[in-house]
């Protein structure tokens, strides 16, 4: 169900089996606001490439999704090949959140659904009337809507959540965003239509074994480790949501895509799954030094097949369509690495 509504972006690719070692960039990783000497996302970003120093840090997401262990590959990377700097990633709540990082300097560096982060410049949305100052780097990959229910449940559709323990994503998220959305599509009411719960990934995967939850959201890469996890039981049910696609993308924007995820992409799933796509980006705020954010572009591609270790989901990131961001203003430094 991809074709052509794919085209401004990398297309999903099939993955199959368990996530890769996330040693690496574990290791970069730690709460926010924990084990810092100097304040998050100050000055040094903003003083620049040639000879400043600094530490960046980067806002990714919650332990069980694609974003932390990617900011932790990507922290390494920029401690290790951009001279003067030194880089950690932060678990967050995720787009929403990151987004206002980026805006308060709180982070320097963020990883962000894009109907997130046209909503953030726009001052839309959850970001009415306080507009955040960010530019894109560029594309990374396709985000997909995993939507997830337990075989108990009988859930097979988004009408079928009516009445149902449903989580919509972790407060302050990209997920929460899209799970809102595509239950309005459905003609669903997320205060009256069904027992809402807010929680990250991980957390769902622990109430739908117990029970405590029939289905729940999430938007991630492929494959995300906390559903290879669950899928290895024979428990997990993916739920289409593709049809939501076109509706959602003339109310919102052209950032909602038709897209699918491959058969085998998890264990069990012998078929492919037409669902909602949106593509990440990865941003900072505009004041960031232009020298630096052309350094942290040609890292991403410079250094991919590294980033591709920590996770696969990195093999989307392609040169060619990273700089095409319909939604938001590509930074000056990165438009300085594509040659535009």
């Amino acid at each position: 169900m991809s074709g052509s509504h794919h085209a401004p972006w990398p297309r999903g690719r099939a993955v199959g089996g368990a996530l890769m070692i996330m040693t690496l960039a574990l290791a970069a990783c730690q709460p926010l606001g924990e084990g810092n000497d100097e304040p998050a996302g100050s000055d040094p970003a903003a003083s620049g490439g040639g000879g400043a120093t600094g530490r960046l840090s980067i806002a990714t997401g919650g332990t069980g999704g694609v974003y932390f262990p990617l900011g932790g590959g990507l922290a390494d990377l920029i401690s290790e090949n951009i001279e003067g700097y030194t880089a950690s990633a932060e678990e967050t709540n995720a787009s929403v959140d990151n987004m206002n990082l980026i805006g308060s300097g709180d982070s320097d560096i963020a990883f962000v659904l894009g109907d997130t982060a046209a909503d953030a410049v726009g001052g839309t949305g959850e970001f009415e009337g306080a507009a955040v100052e960010a530019c894109a780097i560029g594309i990374l990959y396709t985000n997909f809507t995993q939507l997830v229910a337990s075989a108990d449940s009988g859930i097979t559709s988004v009408a079928d959540l009516e009445g149902k323990r449903v989580s919509l994503g972790e407060a302050e998220s990209g997920t929460e965003v899209i799970g809102l959305r595509v239950l309005e599509g459905g003609g669903l009411d997320p205060d009256a239509d069904i027992e809402r719960a807010q929680l990250g990934v991980a957390e769902t995967v622990d109430a739908l074994r117990d029970g405590t939850l029939d289905a729940g959201f999430w938007s991630g890469g492929l494959p995300t480790g906390a559903l290879v996890d669950y899928a290895s039981t024979g428990d997990m049910v993916l739920v289409p949501t593709a049809e939501f696609a076109a509706e959602l993308q003339g109310t919102y924007g052209e950032y909602y895509l038709e897209s699918e995820i491959p058969a085998e992409t998890y264990e069990g799933q012998d078929e492919a799954i037409g669902v909602l796509g949106v593509p990440n980006v990865l941003v900072v705020n505009t004041s960031m030094d232009e020298g630096l954010q052309e350094q942290l572009t040609a890292l991403l591609f410079e250094h991919k097949d590294d980033l591709v270790a920590v996770h696969p989901a990195a093999e989307e990131l392609d040169q060619e369509a990273a700089s095409d961001v319909p939604f938001m203003d590509v930074c000056p430094g990165a438009q300085t690495f594509y040659g535009s």
